[in-house]
């Protein structure tokens, strides 16, 4: 008797895992309450009919918002799985502090029900079952960051602390904000009740900065705080204090010549060759277009990516996400073609042979206007230098990866520093072996000094050498907040690009060095680190991520001949 009462204990365990750890969920449905709707809401306008000419380029393809929005991590941010075991891991690491994770977690992952309970009883009072409520609260759960989101977001306290951590006003006035002056406000107030607005805040990059600036306080095992606080996200930070910004800067300093917004490269308005996009902005619901709606700029493409190609084709191999795949296709080329025209060069300054080896001096430039990689510090950026002979065979390869992700010794076995519990890679100004892989990456470590992999034990970084942008100052307001770490001793680490040299064996004859710049949306380090907890929802990711195609994505190469 007593085993079946513990066979039903654990099997009621793990019903309550899988469910939480995945679908099935109810289908997506139009939601519409006093103060948010889903996207199918907005889908009869905004996404493109082939009766209707509306939100096309100008070679007739579909470029409509929902089209687009729908295969992105935005979409999916509540159906990522990644962030759910992400999520599970920290509560079962403290689960007294349960309700303080939920609520920062829920808060940018599930901005629509966040703010919708907020709306109704107040902040905090949300927590994980949303994402598995069969009612209109699960609905909006489960949208992501979805429409009347961000174009309900107030401009109130935008670009200051009090908006930051994802403390965002929106909702509350019926109005849907866009760039966009003198429109006919009847089609969208008959159809969903709210009234669009002209609104210029809503493309800046301090609308951005609400979520993509993110502090968390240092939690002790017990749950209580340490004191410490660490900045787990500053990309708008890091995006001020750079050549790209926008705004003019508490000294008074206006923008420079290369000012560029977070929508111009997440968001853009024109295409590769610099011409805008022009197009309607909506359509009719029955099929063709609105004989007043006419072409007009700008028109920002909501493909809205970064660098992550893994988990939107993990999304769509899975069970999660509801978009198609080819939505989820669309959106890993756009990102892929981002981080390999965008992001970052990779230039061999010299390669010189001594008496008894082979100098080669590399500048990796980061054309980002934040540091690479940037965000939650999952993500890493490595350099692989090989060279082959006349005959094009590898006759020495440093950084090389297997299928797994992992980096390389000369063995072909995984490194030290891919192991969980291993040591770090340092910063390396100079590498003179297999093993001293250069390594842009941040570590955190916890209020004791010891390395951590958890976000909210963490109280500051151990490591921080993910390469700065353009622009970065030293004496910028934000600077503190993200300075870099254990990188003072490389004067060849700067705003905008870093110097490594490479020490190799000696090669006889004539030959090509080829060095690549690889990133990954989720370190082999980070991963092994995760996998050690042992909740549902960890499994589940794991299950999925093992299956994936877990290479890093190469994002710049270069290559130079040696007589």
């Amino acid at each position: 008797m007593k085993r079946f009462a513990f066979f039903l204990l654990a099997a009621g365990f793990l019903a309550v895992g899988f469910v939480w750890a995945g679908p099935p969920w109810p289908a997506p449905k139009r939601v519409r309450t006093r103060h948010f709707a889903t996207a199918q809401a907005c889908v009869i306008c905004h996404s493109n009919h082939k009766n209707a000419r509306a939100m096309r380029d100008d070679k007739g393809r579909g470029i409509a918002p929902y089209d687009l929005w729908r295969g992105t991590m935005m979409a999916n941010a509540a159906r990522d799985p990644l962030w759910r075991a992400f999520v599970s891991a920290e509560i079962a690491a403290t689960p007294s502090a349960r309700r303080v994770i939920e609520a920062k977690c829920l808060r940018c992952h599930t901005p629509l029900a966040a703010a919708e309970v907020e709306a109704r009883v107040g902040r905090g009072a949300l927590n994980l079952s949303v994402l598995d409520d069969t009612g209109d609260l699960g609905q909006l759960a489960r949208d992501g960051v979805s429409c009347t989101l961000c174009h309900q977001i107030r401009d109130v306290g935008l670009g200051k602390p009090e908006s930051w951590s994802g403390l965002f006003v929106a909702g509350g006035k019926q109005q849907i904000f866009g760039p966009h002056k003198n429109v006919r406000t009847h089609p969208m107030q008959r159809h969903v009740g709210y009234t669009p607005t002209y609104a210029p805040h809503v493309t800046s990059s301090a609308m951005c900065g609400t979520c993509h600036t993110l502090f968390t306080d240092s939690l002790a095992a017990d749950g209580k705080a340490t004191g410490h606080v660490l900045t787990e996200q500053s990309t708008y930070l890091e995006w001020r204090n750079s050549a790209f910004r926008t705004e003019t800067d508490a000294s008074g300093k206006k923008p420079g010549p290369d000012a560029r917004s977070c929508i111009d490269c997440h968001m853009p308005t024109a295409n590769k060759n610099g011409q805008a996009y022009r197009a309607g902005i909506a359509r009719w619901p029955g099929g063709g277009d609105f004989p007043f709606v006419k072409p007009r700029t700008p028109y920002g493409l909501h493909r809205i990516v970064g660098g992550n190609t893994l988990m939107p084709a993990i999304l769509r191999d899975g069970p999660w996400s509801v978009a198609s795949r080819e939505a989820f296709d669309a959106t890993i080329a756009a990102a892929r073609d981002l981080l390999q025209q965008q992001t970052a060069d990779v230039k061999i300054e010299a390669a010189t042979r001594t008496t008894g080896s082979l100098l080669v001096t590399v500048r990796v430039h980061n054309r980002a206007g934040h540091k690479f990689p940037t965000g939650i510090p999952l993500r890493r950026a490595w350099l692989r230098i090989r060279v082959r002979d006349a005959r094009g065979r590898v006759l020495l390869a440093w950084g090389d990866h297997d299928d797994a992700g992992r980096i390389l010794d000369a063995d072909k076995k995984p490194l030290v520093f891919e192991h969980v519990g291993g040591p770090l890679a340092p910063h390396r100004a100079r590498a003179s072996g297999p093993a001293e892989v250069p390594v842009y990456e941040a570590v955190m470590e916890d209020a004791q000094g010891a390395v951590t992999y958890s976000l909210l034990r963490a109280a500051r970084y151990r490591k921080d050498n993910r390469l700065l942008p353009r622009g970065w100052r030293d004496d910028h307001a934000h600077a503190k907040a993200a300075a870099p770490v254990g990188t003072s001793d490389d004067k060849d680490f700067v705003g905008g690009s870093d110097g490594v040299v490479f020490e190799l064996p000696r090669v006889a004859g004539a030959a090509t060095v080829h060095v690549d710049l690889l990133y990954q949306t989720l370190s082999a380090r980070v991963a092994a680190e995760l996998f050690e907890h042992k909740t549902a929802e960890v499994a589940t990711f794991r299950k999925a991520y093992e299956a994936a195609d877990r290479r890093p994505v190469t994002v710049a190469t270069a290559t130079r001949r040696i007589k």
